[in-house]
């Protein structure tokens, strides 16, 4: 969580939780740019999403992109197992390198706090909720949001504004 202080001034003030329940924080992500995603293993755009992502990181990892995963089951209850299941699908099926947190909630009272901000940044044309599984939030080096993206755009059709946020200094 952010300090309760004062409000969250990035992506980078937060701590979420990985797979295994640790906590990480996201200032270990400064200096990279950041597309953030909210997956699930039954969704109809289970395969092309995860498909195109691992497309996109193995590109652009070793230029400073980071995908971060939250798994959430919050959308026709496509994401029901375990967070074990969970990782055994995205690493076995679809060899997935980065990293996959713990299963979040993205809309509603109990979204996850980096939710909530994200969509206080960044609404869309239809109110602030995440509308279904891989919606997409993409986070430049500093860790601002600067712009959101609808599950049905493919990873791969916002390659050009990851190419233009890696290649600003």
């Amino acid at each position: 969580m952010a300090t309760q202080s004062n409000q969250p001034q990035s992506i980078h003030d937060f701590t979420v939780k990985d797979a295994k329940g640790n906590d990480v924080n996201l200032g270990i992500y400064k200096g990279k740019v950041l597309l953030i995603v909210n997956v699930a293993s039954q969704c109809g755009l289970t395969n092309s999403n995860y498909t195109e992502l691992k497309q996109l990181y193995d590109t652009y990892k070793d230029q400073g992109l980071e995908i971060l995963a939250f798994p959430c089951n919050q959308f026709g209850s496509q994401e029901p197992g375990t967070m074990e299941e969970i990782q055994e699908f995205v690493c076995t099926r679809f060899k997935a390198e980065y990293p996959v947190f713990d299963k979040v909630d993205v809309n509603g009272s109990s979204a996850a706090p980096i939710y909530k901000y994200m969509k206080s940044i960044k609404g869309s044309l239809f109110g602030d909720n995440i509308k279904w599984n891989f919606s997409k939030f993409l986070v430049d080096k500093e860790g601002q949001v600067v712009d959101r993206y609808a599950p049905t755009t493919t990873p791969l059709s916002i390659e050009k504004d990851i190419k233009k946020l890696l290649e600003k200094a």
